[in-house]
């Protein structure tokens, strides 16, 4: 783990592994750890950065709200200071808006880009399901069950019971890191600041012209699968990979499967 100072905040990251660059961008609320599972395996063909959004982690967390482009400067800052002077981008959820973003107003920065169990914001995304925001929504259990309910409504039915060794050091992780509230109301900021049609990536991402993948978990009920052909109809150089038994966080649940689709994809 390392520091430095890069767009006005202190931003922690790690990098591990050799070869072309690959920047992994995390989601609403998580740090670097995030990407646990998946950095041992991307770190055998490519040098791994991950880091602390502004908001999480270890990184600075500035009072919000935040939007896409604020982080996108963010992490052109942390690339510079590192320099890096071109990289894939790999963006989770929320990190996928970053990551949109980053593209757009960082080109020339990019040499390829991978959208994960994200969309494009604006009135024509799919958006959460009824099922997924009610479980997300209730704030009538006790904590430990809201984000054990939490977790398990966001990954593949079953998970739990295939891999209860991975919810529990989840949920262990969660409660010894437990989430800044003010930096996650700030992080919100970012997906809320992309509802307009205005505002939204959907009219901008035909201009990006790097290579793109699409990825998705195929029982994502947080950003659900129907995402992924809505954001390629608008990317013309854009790649799919549905991953099967797979939910919103399948970087925890199919980290394998995941490790082996980004791999060929930056290799082919």
């Amino acid at each position: 783990m390392a520091k430095l100072t890069a767009n006005g905040i202190t931003m922690t990251y790690e990098i591990e592994g050799n070869g072309s660059p690959l920047v992994l961008v995390a989601g609403l609320g998580y740090s670097r750890w995030m990407w646990h599972k998946m950095v041992p395996g991307l770190a055998e063909n490519f040098t791994v950065i991950s880091y602390d959004n502004r908001g999480s982690g270890e990184t600075d967390k500035p009072a919000g709200p935040y939007n896409a482009q604020l982080l996108a400067d963010d992490l052109a800052g942390l690339l510079t200071e590192l320099a890096i002077e071109q990289t894939a981008v790999f963006g989770h959820s929320m990190g996928g808006f970053v990551a949109q973003a980053f593209a757009l107003a960082y080109p020339e920065k990019v040499t390829h880009l991978i959208l994960s169990a994200t969309n494009f914001g604006g009135p024509r995304h799919v958006p959460v399901t009824q099922e997924a925001l009610a479980v997300l929504m209730d704030m009538t259990s006790d904590p430990v069950t809201r984000l054990r309910n939490g977790i398990l409504i966001s990954c593949a039915e079953g998970f739990a019971e295939r891999q209860p060794e991975v919810v529990e050091a989840w949920l262990n992780y969660r409660a010894q890191n437990p989430v800044d509230p003010a930096g996650y109301q700030a992080q919100m900021g970012v997906g809320l600041s992309l509802m307009s049609e205005a505002a939204c990536f959907e009219h901008q991402l035909t201009a990006v012209t790097a290579p793109t993948l699409i990825m998705s978990g195929d029982e994502d009920k947080v950003v659900p699968p129907a995402n992924v052909d809505l954001l390629k109809g608008v990317m013309p150089h854009a790649k799919t990979a549905v991953i099967q038994q797979a939910g919103h966080f399948f970087p925890f649940e199919q980290p394998e499967t995941a490790v082996a689709i980004v791999t060929e994809f930056l290799q082919g």
